[in-house]
Formats: C-alpha cells, structure tokens, sequence
C-alpha cells in the first residue's frame, strides 16, 4: 500500500479556550481592530476556520488565525470560549514564521465575478437584487468585455452599498440610454462617476439632456477628457457635468460635486475614486 504520509501533515485537533492561546508574535502583522468588528458585526459561524497552533515547551502559539480568536472572543463576550485547533507539535519559531510569510503564496484569491456568482448561486437577496436590476436593461454580469456585459462587479456592489437601490437604477438607466451598451460605457470609472451625479444633483439633472448632451460626446473623447481631469471616477463625473452644462440655461452647480455627507456617512470623495474603480483600457489610438 503507498505510504501518503509525506502529504498530511502531523497534527491533531484540539477545542482550546482562547486565555489559553498566545499571539502577536514578532511575525505576525498587527490585529486590525477595526477588522474584527466587521467581522464580528457580520459574524457567521461557518465561516470560521481552525486555528493553527505550534506547541511549543507547553505553550500554544498561534501562527495563523490571531483574528479569528479574537472575533469569537468579542462575538462570545468570553475568553474562556473555546475554538478548534490545529496543533503542530514539531515546529520551531522559524519554521511557524516561514509558513506564516509563505501560507498564501500559492493560494489563487477568488475575483469579485466568482464572489458575485457565488453569492447568487446561495440566493443571498442583494446579489439576486443586482442581478435582476442589470438584466433588466437587458446587460449581462460577466467576465468578458464585451457589448452589454458589466464585469465591474465591484462597482455595482458599491453602488447599492453605498448609495442604494434607486441610485443604481438610475446608473445603470443613464449609461444606458447614454451609451446603448457600449463596453466601455460599462467600466467602473463610468458606473461610478455617473452614480456620483446621480447622487449630488438627483432630480436637477435630467435625462433626456443628459443622453443628448452627455451622449453628443463618444466614449473615448469624454474618457480622454476625463483622464486629463482627474484619475478615477471623480474625472469621469466632472467631464459628464463640463458636457452636460455646455450651452445651458441652468447650469448644474459645480459645488454639489464635492459636498460630503449627501447620502451616507462616507459622502462622495473628490479626489479619491470609489472602491472597485479599474483602470480603463487604453483607446485605440493610444495602444
């Protein structure tokens, strides 16, 4: 019979109470505070992992999963809850250390479509919200650029999170009827920079001016233009408004643009793009 020894490792599965587990090793990063809450405000159970502990002279270190010990500590309000785990009793410091730098060197991060997807596929309401929302204009989620198709899953994502329901609907409207489809009118410096209009100047801007006015311009001159502005969506959004006030009785107020705190908290940054903003391809021309 082969031997498949050589392929798993030699550990065994402890519960051990979090007081009696030590952190904060030299090796490790700093614990982000800021991290566990998150997590802890949004804590699910399956998705806590074992915690992998190097033995060593009677003590059990924690080389990987120092947040996950201290997110079951403050969901639980106890130290003395236990978790599962994972003890290696034939580690030294450096090796604890080598595996830390090295234990996601070969790991392939999920991208944002798989995530999207996955999250559809467990019929979790805001991703099937989004879905629906998108092929109701009749555009797609997808990975491949392509006429109609939105990859910058991000962005949607952002969009809702940030600035609700009716503020993508009318995203994804404008672009649309703006841009009938174009793939690059889908990116997420387009997604984002017209979502920042729709939320600084809501009923103001109209939209049947915007499509006329906005739309006269193709979408590699307002992506130039918007480049030459300024990096991200916020260039984007200030091209949209510099076309949209072209020759206009009431020009929309510039100021708007920039004023934090209309929607949420976070506001709109004019200087900062919006997360999951990607750098558009460059035009033809420029290739």
């Amino acid at each position: 019979m082969p031997d498949y020894s050589m392929f798993v490792p030699n550990v065994h599965f402890e519960q051990i109470p979090i007081k009696n587990l030590v952190s904060s090793q030299e090796y490790q990063r700093n614990l982000s505070q800021h991290h566990v809450e998150n997590a802890a405000a949004h804590f699910d159970l399956h998705q806590i992992n074992p915690v992998k502990v190097s033995r060593r002279d009677g003590v059990n270190y924690v080389f990987n999963g120092q947040h996950t010990i201290e997110i079951v500590a403050l969901v639980s309000g106890s130290r003395d809850t236990p978790v599962w785990c994972m003890i290696y009793d034939d580690l030294n410091y450096s090796n604890e250390a080598d595996i830390f730098a090295n234990q996601m060197k070969y790991v392939k991060p999920l991208k944002p479509y798989e995530v999207f997807m996955a999250n559809v596929e467990a019929g979790n309401d805001k991703q099937l919200i989004i879905k629906d929302l998108v092929e109701s204009y009749s555009l797609t989620i997808g990975q491949t650029k392509n006429y109609g198709v939105i990859g910058a899953v991000s962005s949607l994502e952002d969009i809702y999170d940030k600035f609700g329901y009716h503020a993508l609907d009318r995203t994804l409207r404008l672009c649309v009827g703006t841009w009938e489809g174009d793939m690059n009118s889908l990116s997420a410096n387009f997604l984002n920079g017209v979502a920042r209009l729709v939320v600084a100047f809501g009923d103001s801007i109209k939209d049947d001016l915007f499509k006329e006015k906005v739309g006269f311009m193709s979408v590699k001159q307002l992506s130039r233009t918007a480049k030459e502005r300024r990096p991200g969506s916020i260039g984007y959004s200030e091209a949209m408004l510099v076309a949209y006030n072209r020759k206009c009785k009431y020009p929309l107020r510039w100021n708007r643009l920039y004023e934090k705190n209309l929607v949420t908290t976070d506001g709109l940054d004019n200087d900062v793009a919006l997360p999951g903003d990607e750098t558009d391809e460059p035009d033809d021309a420029e290739k």
